[in-house]
């Protein structure tokens, strides 16, 4: 059929389906976020204006921040379906660049459709093309390079015929999924081909479960059999399969305890006997006096990330890592008896071949025992007294949460609030965007994650911080009509990165705002509450833990019978943390003008001589 290279990629996208955990089907591509311009209107916002019905476009208002909010949805609904976000050239395109990078990092599918200058090159130089004197053939797309599973030009309009399998195989690939890049010049989106019929044809894709090479697997069996303290390490890669149930049957069988890395968390119901909690920097000090006795570490569906294993330091010395991963590059790090395999199937052949295999029982009970130390401390920091503390915020929320909701954060100190201090209240439940840690997605991927789970409530907790980086999408969700609730933690600057600045001898600087240049003697605070509604929110300024308890349930029914974002605003203490005790490794100057810098320098070289090497 005869049509433009915008309307037949539009008409592929709507062709392609996707299998949910349900076993139900649903679309791949669930909508599409777009802010148009010059580079997109025409071709492709003509061909979508064209099936509207058929696949909702919800406009955004930072290119940035709509693109994040289809990183959101990606996670949300476990890689099953994918958000496609669209821009025009230049500054839009470029926009997308860092929610690209968070996809990458955090192995996510996400389509990305920026305009392109002419491939014609008869009019330029156009608005917002950047020339490069030596090479005509770059524009700022090609910035997408470094961040991208999947990246191409769409040079000819019959290219599509050999691209769309490929930017298909990758969103939906378990080892290889991450971000695909279509840059589409304006001239060839509006150019026509006669396109066979065979490209439109509905296409159902369901989760690839490479099994375990056989050779492979029977060493991971001996090397377990060996063991007499295994640690199973589950990560985001168990979320993905739906393998939660499987990881604890196995735990089970064998007597093993269970940690959970960032991506793995609530997979593991919180007072299961075998659940010894979340690992490492932001974890628990539960995990980690597990892994530094562990023998054997069973590392299912993670990569194993430096706030996991602090930087290295947090397992035994002589530990033996088993690793099973679906992506080889994963599996195969930190020396690692690599077992490449879908971590169900992983788990499931592990199962069978390890028979009535168990590990001591009273290692197994170590799990309970200290999380049960771990639990008493969260609960201590839970206490209320003084200012609301970050502890004693996410305790609110996570008393008040259900089993169908869904909480969120992301850079900052948030993260080890939540990973090391909440407890699951419901399966996948969690979304701690810890891979690249980028503040502005609290707010943008709430706003995607409330598209993609209608029952429930979703809550994303953030600091004042991030709300000023990134807080256009709460006009986008509210103008829209998607209601979540983001808890707003102000602590008068970047406390977090003042903690690790003075933590490591340096003197407080450009952090908290006590500490920046202002020309004024008292310089201003931003209202969120009032900006929040400006933006078309509900808003629930509180003072205290009581406020905040009956405001989180007031912003709750708002969500779901509003449809509109409400925010909730609280003060927060600046320096009170949950802390794991565990060491991450920083860049400390060997040469400074400050003997609190030296001797940091001295403590990392001490934490250096405790990392684990391997070829």
């Amino acid at each position: 059929m005869r049509l433009t290279t915008a309307q037949a990629l539009v008409r592929w996208l709507r062709a392609q389906r996707t299998e949910l955990p349900t076993g139900t089907q649903a679309p791949l591509f669930p909508g599409v976020f777009a802010i148009f311009g010059h580079g997109n209107v025409l071709a492709l916002g003509n061909a979508l204006e064209e099936v509207k019905e058929a696949l909702p476009v919800w406009r955004g208002h930072n290119e940035q921040g709509m693109a994040l909010a289809a990183v959101g949805i990606a996670k949300a609904t476990h890689r099953r379906q994918v958000g496609v976000a669209t821009s025009s050239i230049g500054p839009g395109a470029l926009n997308m660049v860092t929610a690209a990078g968070v996809a990458h990092a955090n192995r996510l599918p996400l389509l990305l459709l920026p305009g392109d200058t002419f491939t014609s090159r008869a009019p330029d130089p156009v608005l917002q093309q950047v020339e490069h004197f030596g090479d005509p053939t770059t524009t700022v797309n090609d910035a997408f390079r470094a961040v991208s599973r999947y990246f191409d030009r769409i040079t000819r309009p019959e290219q599509l015929l050999n691209t769309l399998p490929q930017a298909a195989r990758v969103l939906t690939d378990p080892a290889d999924c991450g971000p695909v890049v279509l840059a589409l010049p304006q001239d060839v989106q509006a150019e026509s081909f006669d396109f066979p019929d065979a490209l439109f044809t509905p296409v159902v894709h369901r989760p690839q479960r490479p099994r375990p090479d056989t050779r492979a697997l029977a060493d991971a069996v001996t090397t377990l059999r060996a063991a007499r303290r295994p640690l199973l390490v589950v990560g985001g890669g168990v979320r993905y399969s739906r393998a939660a149930g499987r990881a604890i049957r196995f735990a089970e069988q064998h007597a093993i305890p269970i940690a959970e890395t960032t991506a793995g968390r609530t997979e593991v119901p919180h007072d299961h006997p075998l659940h010894a909690g979340p690992l490492g920097i932001t974890g628990s000090t539960s995990a980690n006096a597990l892994a530094a006795q562990a023998d054997v570490v069973l590392a299912v569906g993670t990569r194993l990330q430096d706030f996991t294993t602090a930087s290295w330091t947090v397992f035994a010395p002589d530990v033996r890592i088993v690793s099973v991963n679906t992506a080889r590059f994963d599996a195969v790090k930190h020396g690692a008896l690599a077992v490449v395999a879908d971590a169900d199937e992983g788990l499931r052949e592990l199962t069978d071949a390890l028979g009535d295999w168990r590990a001591d029982e009273t290692w197994a009970a170590r799990a309970a025992e200290e999380r049960g130390k771990w639990d008493a401390h969260v609960d201590g920091l839970r206490t209320p007294g003084g200012t609301p503390t970050y502890a004693q915020v996410v305790g609110v929320v996570n008393e008040e949460s259900t089993p169908e909701d869904y909480v969120m954060t992301a850079s900052g100190g948030l993260p080890g609030e939540l990973i090391g201090g909440w407890r699951a209240v419901g399966e996948a439940t969690m979304d701690v965007e810890y891979g690249f840690s980028c503040m502005g997605y609290e707010l943008a991927g709430a706003w995607g994650a409330a598209i993609a789970r209608p029952d429930g409530v979703v809550t994303t907790l953030l600091g004042d911080g991030s709300y000023l980086m990134l807080n256009s999408e709460l006009f986008s969700a509210a103008f829209a009509g998607h209601g979540f609730v983001a808890v707003v933690c102000d602590n008068d600057g970047y406390a977090v990165i003042h903690r690790l600045q003075t933590g490591q001898g340096g003197a407080g600087f450009n952090n908290l705002y006590d500490d920046v240049r202002s020309a004024h003697a008292r310089p201003p605070r931003t209202d969120f509450a009032a900006h929040a509604a400006a933006m078309g929110c509900a808003t629930f300024p509180v003072d205290d833990l009581d406020g905040l308890r009956d405001a989180y349930r007031q912003a709750r029914e708002v969500a779901k019978t509003e449809h509109r974002p409400a925010v909730v605003v609280i003060r927060t203490h600046p320096s009170a943390w949950t802390d794991a005790g565990a060491w991450w490794e920083v860049g400390v100057p060997d040469v400074a003008h400050r003997p609190e810098i030296t001797a940091a320098h001295d403590e990392v070289a001490a934490g250096k001589a405790k990392q684990l090497r391997y070829l």
